[in-house]
Parts: C-alpha cells; sequence; structure tokens
C-alpha cells in the first residue's frame, strides 16, 4: 500500500469510527447522550465563550485588514488565471452557500424568540425588545459568520490555485508546517476538521429536518414528532445519496439557482403584501444600528451573570459556523478563484450580509409588526416551536397557503442540495483530495451525517444538536487562529518571491507598506 492511500485510508477510517461511536451512543443511550453533551454544554460555555467571541472577533479584524491591506491585489490563482464565473454568478454562488437551512429557519425564529426573552436589561414584548430581536439577528447572520467563511476559502484557495496542494483543510498550514502537513500533524488536522464538519453539517441538517417536519405539520396538520423525522431524514437520504452516487451535479446545480431564484420570490412577495413601509423603515434603522453597535456586539460576554442567554445565542453559532465552515469554505474557495483578495473579501463579507439582513428584516419583521399591532401573540408559539416561525408568519399573508408551500419546497430543496454537496465535500476531505472521491466514501458520510442528525434529534431535540455544536467545535477554533497565522504567512512570502496578478506599482506600494 503507497504511502498516500495509508494516509487516506487512516483519516478515513478514524474519522468513521469517532462519529460512529457518536451516532450509536445517541441512538442506544440518547437519555445518557443528552445528559452527558447537556454538561458538557454548560462546561464550554462558562469556560470557553469568551473564547469563540474572542477568536470570531479576530478573524473580523484578519479579513477587514486583508481587504484593505497591502496583500489586496494578490491573485487567488496564478498570473493569467480569470474568474470562472460572472461576477453576479459568483455572489448569487455566494449567497446559496451562505444562506441556506439556517437563515431560513432562523429568520423569524431568533427575533420572535428575542422579543420574548430578550437579553438581561430589556423588558420582554417591548418596542426595545423588537429592536433587539432584529439587531442580534441581523448580527448572527451578518459580517461574523461570513468572515469564519472567508478565512477558510482564502486558506483554501491559497493552497490550492498557489500553491497546488491538494484540497485539504492541513493543507491551509503548509507555511508553517512545510511537509510536516503529509505526516501524522497533517492527518489529525484532517480528522479533525473532518469530524466538526460531519457534527456541523449534521446540525443543519437536523434543524431542516425540524423545519420540514413543522412546515408539514402547519401546512397538513401532520403530528411533528420523531416518526415523521425519521422518515423524513430517510426520504431526503434516498435522494440525494442518489444523486452524489449517480453523479448528478448538473441537476443540483439547476436545482440551485432556481431555489435561490425561489427564496427572492418569496422574500419580494413578503415585502409587497407585508408591512412595506415597516420593514424598509425598519432595514433603515436595524442596519444603522448595526453599523453603530458592531465592535461592543463583537465582544459581547455577560461577566456578570451566567451566560445562559449569550450562550444559547452568539456561543452557539459561532461554535456551529465554525464546524462547519471547512464545507462551505471548500464551495466558496473553489467558485473564487482568479479573483483577488480585495474583491474576495469584500464580495464575500457584505454583499451577502446585505441581503440576510433584509431577509430577517422582512420576515421577522413582519411577525415582529404582527405582534405589536394586534392580538395575535406568535412570538410565545414561535419561541417554542422555532421549526414552525416561518410557516406561522406565511399563513398571515393572503394566499398564505401557497407561500407556506413555496417556503416548504425552498426548505427541502436546501437541505437536499446540502447533504449532497456535503456528502462530496466529506469525500474530498477523506480521500486526500481528490476530486473524485471513491462511491463508497461518498455512501458511507452520507448515511453517517444522516445517521447522526437522526440521533441528536432523538437524543435531545435542538438541545441536543447545539451542545454537540458547540463541544465538538472547540478544537477547530483553537486551528483557525493558527490558520490566520498561516494566511499571512502564506501571503507575505508569496509577494517576496513573485506578486502574482499585481501590477509593478501594486507590488512597490505593497512592499513599502510592508516596512
Amino acid at each position: 500500500m503507497s504511502r498516500k492511500n495509508h494516509t487516506t485510508n487512516l483519516v478515513f477510517i478514524v474519522s468513521v469510527v469517532i462519529t460512529s461511536v457518536i451516532t450509536l451512543w445517541g441512538f442506544l443511550l440518547p437519555e445518557n447522550m443528552e445528559a452527558v453533551m447537556s454538561s458538557a454544554l454548560e462546561t464550554v460555555i462558562d469556560t470557553f465563550g469568551w473564547f469563540y467571541v474572542m477568536t470570531t472577533a479576530a478573524l473580523v479584524a484578519f479579513c477587514l485588514y486583508l481587504g484593505f491591506g497591502p496583500y489586496r491585489h494578490v491573485k487567488l490563482g496564478k498570473k493569467n488565471d480569470k474568474p470562472e464565473y460572472s461576477y453576479y454568478a459568483w455572489i448569487g454562488m455566494l449567497f446559496a452557500a451562505g444562506m441556506g437551512v439556517g437563515l431560513v429557519f432562523w429568520g423569524v425564529a431568533e427575533p420572535m424568540s428575542h422579543f420574548v426573552h430578550p437579553p438581561d436589561g430589556i423588558e420582554p414584548g417591548t418596542q426595545a425588545a423588537a429592536e433587539t430581536g432584529l439587531l442580534y439577528g441581523v448580527f448572527h447572520w451578518g459580517i461574523h459568520p461570513w468572515s469564519i467563511y472567508a478565512a477558510i476559502a482564502l486558506a483554501l484557495a491559497i493552497a490550492k490555485f498557489r500553491k497546488d496542494l491538494p484540497g485539504l483543510i492541513s493543507s491551509t498550514f503548509y507555511p508553517l508546517l512545510s511537509e510536516k502537513v503529509r505526516g501524522p500533524a497533517g492527518r489529525w488536522i484532517d480528522i479533525i476538521a473532518v469530524v466538526s464538519t460531519v457534527i456541523g453539517i449534521a446540525t443543519s441538517l437536523g434543524l431542516s429536518t425540524m423545519q420540514v417536519g413543522g412546515g408539514l405539520s402547519q401546512v397538513f396538520g401532520w403530528d411533528n414528532n420523531d416518526f415523521l423525522h425519521m422518515v423524513i431524514i430517510a426520504v431526503v437520504t434516498v435522494i440525494f445519496l442518489t444523486s452524489v452516487l449517480t453523479g448528478i451535479n448538473k441537476g443540483m446545480k439547476y436545482l440551485s439557482i432556481g431555489n435561490l431564484s425561489l427564496a427572492g420570490i418569496l422574500l419580494t412577495g413578503a415585502i409587497l403584501l407585508g408591512p412595506t413601509l415597516f420593514i424598509m423603515e425598519h432595514f433603515t434603522k436595524t442596519v444603522g444600528a448595526y453599523i453603530s453597535s458592531f465592535v461592543s456586539l463583537s465582544f459581547y460576554t455577560t461577566p456578570y451573570s451566567d451566560n445562559e442567554w449569550v450562550g444559547e445565542w452568539t456561543f452557539f453559532y459561532w461554535a456551529w459556523l465554525i464546524s462547519w465552515s471547512p464545507f462551505v469554505g471548500t464551495f466558496i474557495a473553489r467558485v473564487s478563484k482568479g479573483r483577488t483578495v480585495q474583491e474576495f473579501i469584500f464580495g464575500v463579507l457584505m454583499v451577502p450580509t446585505a441581503v440576510s439582513a433584509l431577509w430577517f428584516v422582512t420576515f421577522g419583521g413582519t411577525g415582529l409588526h404582527l405582534d405589536l399591532t394586534t392580538d395575535t401573540g406568535l412570538s410565545p408559539m414561535i419561541r417554542e416551536t422555532p421549526e414552525a416561525g416561518l410557516f406561522i408568519v406565511l399563513e398571515t399573508f393572503p394566499a398564505g397557503l401557497l407561500f407556506s408551500l413555496m417556503g416548504l419546497l425552498l426548505i427541502t430543496v436546501f437541505f437536499i442540495t446540502s447533504a449532497n454537496s456535503a456528502t462530496y465535500v466529506l469525500g474530498v476531505f477523506s480521500s486526500g483530495g481528490d476530486l473524485n472521491p471513491p462511491r463508497k466514501y461518498l455512501l458511507v458520510w452520507g448515511l453517517m451525517i444522516s445517521s447522526i442528525a437522526a440521533a441528536l434529534l432523538l437524543s435531545g431535540g435542538i438541545e441536543g444538536l447545539q451542545a454537540m455544536a458547540i463541544t465538538i467545535a472547540l478544537p477547530f477554533t483553537l486551528l483557525m487562529i493558527f490558520m490566520m497565522v498561516s494566511i499571512h504567512r502564506a501571503l507575505k512570502e508569496g509577494y517576496r518571491a513573485d506578486p502574482i496578478g499585481v501590477s509593478e506599482e501594486e507590488a512597490e506600494d505593497a512592499s513599502g507598506n510592508q516596512h
């Protein structure tokens, strides 16, 4: 057996063993898993919550530095490489990759939850609680998560397109570890990345399952229980495994584009048929509040009280997004070849953030407007069943049934395309960077992420998903700190050797800025 095959098999086998143990634990001892993960969650939040906050803030600062700094003109590729996609197509794919099921799930549920259970010092059910709910929704889905994605994607793009290294997380550490990335250190980095990604994706798929179940319950009156969740997971698994094993990637591409168009139609319809003036005024107000409080929100912790609220929201988001960032980062890197660092940073950070803000203010704002101006009392109901939040609001529109069916289709297609792409990326990660991973690897990872999602749902529902994501993400968060150092070293060394893709004037400007 060659050294490469041995390394590949080791990463695959160890990752499968670890994730299999987690899956069996959830299926065989769900109560024990819930108890242990709840305890681990409490420990991690109390001890390391600040670490997630500081790391994510550092990633934001690092990305902004790259966008404005001396390496902004470096090209992600060779000197003559051109972008493969038009700017608008590229932006559309970025939005589709980062929006996914999470934004659809929380677009209504988060602001409405904050309305009845806001941070300390704010009275529930008031205008201040409504404004805070929308502000935190935009904060949690704005520049910070996109900075996490951008850092991973940039590291992978540099390794793959400038250094011709395999598309593995370990390759991003080549400037720090050199040839050691091909040894045990690199293998363990890839194992951590694979396990973290599996848990992060399983969390996302679990949320998708809950929301599809919530939609079926709201639209058709079906019981939203564990049995329905297991049926949904089984059906979706058959669909996406059939796709990924038969290589129907072109169909998935068109499905993704169609789903993005459907999201646009749903968003436009909600703005026009909902409280339009309220939405647009609140969008302006929320964006202003987001900009003015950006720094204080970035470093928000609660040292004088317990971390329950911030742990349930901010710590969970940062950990969850970090855990599945290798998947999103791989996709973003793949479609960003040939773009400059500056174009990449601002495209990845700013445009999707603006669209996400509009989504939150439109759907979350509509729900808040109903609660503030009528006696509907939607927010307590949505806090108890967040997976039904979108459908509860959609039913209030004219032609509410049609809107709800569109929302159900949107979530289902996001579910399928995300699972399809995730299975492929995990296959690449565990096969030494092979862009055509063995079908048996794809089959195993497809079954694995579905099984973990099912196990987590059976063991503790959304709380179990949150607990597992926050806990598993800790080692990968530490890796991301070293990844920032590695990116900077790669850009610095590359500029000294050959300022690829920039003019002589820009190279001299960058050289001057470094001294």
